[in-house]
């Protein structure tokens, strides 16, 4: 249908045909209807095709979905404490004020607070720590440590095996020519690592992660391996090194301020047992004396025999309150929820590989009936009407 010129009167627009009649407001949904049922028909007479590109596709996605290795995830949740902003109370506080190391003041910040716990756990330090921890596959073929295991022993798809073959062929050729040392058996440089152990490294960020719930502060540690029993024990030895790397870094001041009490506590108590031992010896050489010399020396003695026994009463009373303020900040977590070795895998999801490969079949020859076959047809048209011209 031919339409004229666009009548414009006021804020309306009206639509008129050749013959100057009113087109019809309807006409273009009408026609927009009647295409999608002409779509529609197209392809339902093409159902057969239809029905056996999604039968190849079912049997693409079972393959697909039958290569892809199972992966076990194993998840463990920790609550941790309140927080770290108590004051050291009752009579261990009364005596941090007398020995003047302020036990009512409050502690500083927490520079690595719950939501830094993920860069801590893929951090290349700690993930390198778990290098050498053994772990046993649930076939029972033995212990392995971490890095020997997603080494060897982890699996690919066959796809990503032929395909990382030519490159696999020219790293093997290149490690030949520039005779590349293995490092097993020595300590790993986490400042400059190889490329075995930076690729064993990213294995384990993409299947070791931590997550924090901002709301409740819950830390979730998962682990995903393909053996399920790897899973779990990697799963309780990352929450482990992840507490002991905490409680280490808290506990770093008041362990330093300990040792550093301890040793004015060991030098007071040195200068102490010295000058009673003079003040003693003095005594034994001059007992019955009554010289006012002899007197005023005495006093003198017994003054600093005094006076470091006071300073040793002191610097002990400091080695308890540095003693209590590591116990203070050694962080306590409570597991919510434990390793457990799991059952099911949870992935590859069989049944959504299953009808996403359908649905794409359907999608792809649907596009080939509508518009890549009529489209083909129309440039051979062309061809042969250009050769006949």
């Amino acid at each position: 249908m031919n339409y004229t010129d666009k009548e414009i009167s006021g804020d309306e627009i009206e639509l008129r045909t050749t013959n100057g009649t009113p087109l019809d407001n309807n006409t273009n949904e009408e026609e927009q209807e009647i295409d999608l049922l002409e779509l529609a028909m197209k392809l339902w007479r093409q159902k057969k095709k239809i029905a056996i590109w999604c039968v190849i596709g079912a049997i693409v996605g079972l393959v697909v979905a039958f290569s892809i290795p199972k992966e076990y995830t194993t998840s463990v949740k920790l609550a941790p404490e309140a927080g770290n902003g108590q004051k050291i109370g009752g009579s261990l506080g009364a005596m941090a004020a007398m020995v003047g190391i302020g036990g009512n003041a409050q502690q500083g910040m927490d520079a690595v607070n719950p939501t830094l716990y993920p860069d801590v756990v893929s951090s290349v330090p700690f993930l390198v720590d778990l290098f050498n921890v053994p772990v046993e596959e649930e076939d029972g073929n033995g212990s392995v440590t971490v890095r020997e295991y997603v080494e060897e022993d982890l699996k690919s798809p066959w796809w990503s095996v032929v395909m990382g073959l030519p490159f696999k062929l020219i790293g093997m050729m290149k490690s030949d020519d520039e005779g590349e040392i293995d490092s097993h058996g020595k300590k790993t440089d986490t400042f400059k690592l190889t490329k075995k152990e930076n690729d064993v490294v990213l294995a384990l960020q993409q299947r070791i992660s931590a997550s924090v719930d901002t709301k409740t502060s819950v830390i979730t540690i998962s682990v995903m391996m393909q053996d399920p029993l790897v899973s779990a024990t990697l799963a309780d030895t990352v929450v482990n090194r992840l507490q002991e790397y905490i409680t280490e870094y808290r506990t770093n001041k008041a362990r330093k301020d300990l040792e550093y009490a301890e040793l004015l506590n060991e030098e007071a108590q040195d200068n102490y047992y010295k000058a009673q031992q003079k003040y003693a010896d003095y005594l034994d050489r001059n007992n019955g004396l009554i010289l006012h010399s002899a007197q005023t020396t005495r006093e003198r003695l017994q003054n600093e025999a005094t006076l470091a026994f006071n300073l040793y009463n002191q610097t002990a009373q400091q080695v308890q309150v540095a003693k209590a303020k590591v116990q203070e900040n050694t962080p306590v977590y409570a597991t919510v929820t434990p390793a457990t070795v799991p059952i099911k895998p949870t992935s590859p999801r069989k049944p959504l590989i299953l009808v996403g490969f359908v649905f794409l079949a359907f999608v792809a020859c649907s596009a080939w009936i509508l518009y890549g076959k009529p489209l083909i047809e129309e440039m051979k048209q062309k061809k042969i009407e250009e050769k006949t011209k």
